[in-house]
């Protein structure tokens, strides 16, 4: 039997485990990525291991959320990472030189290898066949140290994809096509592997945007084999030296298939408050617009910024529509700006921010109220654009830029009927990909040998081992899909305490229950109950690490999203899944007992917990853990079991020397 590529991948790198479905493997991490919301606590971990040097072949710290810098804070952040980048050993891209998925995919990415990021979107660069996974910070940090990172085997799935995309059709519509077929559940536990006649079709832009929101989809990753294009690509990248070929074997056996006939695509829209709520834009024709967003790390490259400006040329946009272009990186900016492509959508109305996370996580550009948003990102959680009860679409650059000429969403094959003069702008790559390198500095051009840390910046707080008796109120109860944004808002005034965990704790759940934080302090311990799909959305550890510290000791949810889920046990909080009667059982403000002697049923493995709630009525939940994550939650988290197994010798990555 042959095999995928995804498993050629990682047999390649395997250190431990069986490629079986379902089983624990642990792989090599060639490359690691980290941002500035979550890239703090990286290097403060990385600090408390007692670690020296980046052991991966690559590291790199990108600057990209707070860019704009509202205070000290985010201007201390980000000076106390350019220098644990300098010190340890990372390359270092300054604020505003973009975002880090961009950026990556201009200068490091490359087929065959393995990465792991501490953001959601890392699976990136499976547009050029390299196998990147999103995760939690603190695996992130163990990696970087030369630890293997442990997950469960995914099952590989191909998508096969047959045609060509029609006259307006584009890689955005692929991926909200997915969307619309298997919901924002549909990918949990899965690795997407596209193949079939169509893929050749697609340039790596355009697949990169695929594999960029198959994180919507819960998808553990996303991946494309390489071939000419993916050459070509490097080429211009002045990277052809990188290129491997690499795809499945003819006779590779998958656990499911998708086909999708690209060329049966029309334009999508995902509307409010879901990425996987996706209709074809007809059905939506007439809406309104007040605002037009084109850039994030899905679709703000230079070939997606390139279409909207050959339509704008010679136009302007609606008076009642403001339209903002956030290029992904300050390359894009740069090599359009030298074509005079910046001028002419300048001189259309469109306003040009800097290259940054920004909008897409609520911080600038908000929406007015009561007002619709259309925008090219890849999420549109109610609330996460940065005002409650907002109206956010997603879709394709083209819709996007039709909406801004018409001021109100319209299939752009209707609007090019109605102009006349209005041709599909086609998919255009430069010749060569050029840009200064100024902002991105090299470990061997490090300004920095030590850690330079701001008022703001604290300690990592570490939980004590897991107690034998766990009991205490169900502190909020709480509906499906809860995404992280819920649990840690990312927006301005908030994010600017990432490093600061006793602050940032106080915000911990804002949006569910704003007196959430306050009532976990007055109570000794507690737990949080949830529906499905609890934690979905960004990989940011402080959703995790921030209840820890207000002291709850365990979720207990009918289903959790992969990243989180591996956050709780990072951090010593016990994720137990129940039944939907439990669920609808439980109110908040009941008191929780998990019966057994919960260490040491942990430890031995056990599966099935007994609950007691107000000593009235039992209920089964269960723990679905390996041995490993048993006894990272039996320590009290990855930090105090990493530093325990070093004390005492165990495999680990190693501190550095006194």
């Amino acid at each position: 039997m042959g095999q995928t590529l995804t498993e050629k991948i990682l047999e390649d790198h395997l250190v431990e485990g069986d490629l079986e479905t379902g089983e624990e493997i642990g792989i090599e991490i060639d490359q690691v990525l980290t941002q500035d919301t979550t890239g703090t606590l990286v290097w403060l971990q990385f600090e408390a291991l007692g670690l020296d040097e980046v052991q991966t072949e690559l590291a790199a710290q990108y600057c990209d959320h707070q860019t704009y810098q509202f205070d000290f804070k985010n201007t201390d952040d980000h000076r106390f990472l350019r220098s644990a980048a300098g010190t340890y050993g990372a390359h270092f891209s300054r604020p505003g030189n973009g975002i880090c998925h961009n950026v990556h995919k201009e200068n490091f990415a490359a087929p065959g290898k393995t990465m792991l990021g501490s953001d959601s979107h890392t699976p990136t660069p499976g547009g050029l066949g390299e196998l990147a996974i999103g995760s939690g910070g603190l695996d992130v940090t163990v990696a970087m140290g030369g630890g293997a990172y442990y997950i469960e085997m995914p099952e590989v799935v191909e998508v096969r994809l047959e045609g060509e995309l029609p006259e307006w059709g584009t890689a955005k519509d692929v991926i909200l096509e997915m969307l619309r077929r298997l919901s924002v559940k549909g990918g949990v536990g899965k690795i997407f592997e596209y193949t079939g006649p169509g893929v050749e079709s697609l340039s790596v832009p355009e697949r990169t945007t695929i594999t960029n929101m198959g994180t919507e989809l819960g998808a553990t990753s996303s991946i494309f084999p390489t071939d000419d294009n993916t050459k070509d690509y490097l080429e211009r990248l002045g990277r052809g030296d990188e290129h491997v070929e690499i795809g499945p074997d003819e006779d590779a056996e998958y656990a499911d298939q998708i086909t999708i006939d690209l060329s049966d695509l029309e334009p999508l829209i995902a509307k409010p408050s879901m990425p996987d709520n996706v209709v074809p834009v007809s059905e939506v024709e007439g809406t309104e617009v007040d605002q037009v967003m084109i850039g994030s790390c899905t679709n703000g490259a230079y070939e997606d910024i390139l279409p909207a400006a050959k339509m704008l040329e010679g136009r302007e946009t609606n008076k009642t529509t403001e339209m903002i272009v956030a290029p992904g990186s300050k390359q894009a900016s740069e090599m359009l700006a030298k074509e005079g492509w910046v001028s002419e959508m300048m001189a259309a109305g469109v306003n040009f921010s800097e290259a940054t996370c920004g909008a897409c996580i609520g911080i600038g550009h908000v929406p007015a109220s009561d007002s619709v948003s259309l925008r090219t990102f890849n999420r549109n959680f109610e609330g996460r654009s940065g005002i409650e009860d907002d109206n956010v679409y997603l879709c394709s650059p083209e819709v996007a830029t039709a909406a801004a000429i018409k001021g109100e969403i319209v299939d752009p094959r209707n609007l090019a009927d109605e102009l006349g003069d209005l041709e599909d702008p086609g998919f255009e790559m430069p010749e060569k990909y050029t840009g200064s390198k100024a902002d991105l500095i090299a470990p061997d051009e490090a300004p920095d040998d030590e850690l330079i840390k701001g008022p703001n910046i604290g300690d990592v707080p570490l939980k004590d081992e897991l107690d034998a008796e766990l009991s205490g109120p169900n502190l909020l109860k709480m509906e499906d899909n809860i995404t992280t944004d819920h649990i840690i808002p990312a927006t301005s005034d908030i994010l600017k305490f990432r490093s600061n965990i006793p602050k940032l704790s106080e915000f911990t759940l804002s949006r569910v229950d704003d007196q959430f934080a306050d009532r976990a302090k007055q109570s000794d311990g507690g737990f949080l109950v949830a529906g499905e799909n609890y934690g979905q959305g960004s990989s940011r550890e402080h959703a995790a690490l921030c209840p820890m510290y207000l002291g709850v000791e365990g979720v207990l949810a009918q289903s959790f999203a992969r990243i989180h889920k591996a956050n709780l046990f990072n951090f010593g909080l016990i994720p137990l899944t129940i039944d939907e009667d439990t669920y609808e059982k439980i109110d908040q403000g009941d008191n929780i007992e998990i019966v057994d002697d919960v260490a040491e049923a942990v430890r031995s493995g056990q599966e099935e917990f007994t609950v007691r709630v107000n000593d009235e009525w039992e209920a089964t939940a269960h723990l679905d853990a390996s041995q490993r994550e048993r006894e990272i939650l039996a320590d009290g988290g990855k930090l105090s079991h990493t530093k325990k197994q070093a004390e005492s010798g165990g495999d680990s990555p190693a501190p550095a020397d006194d």
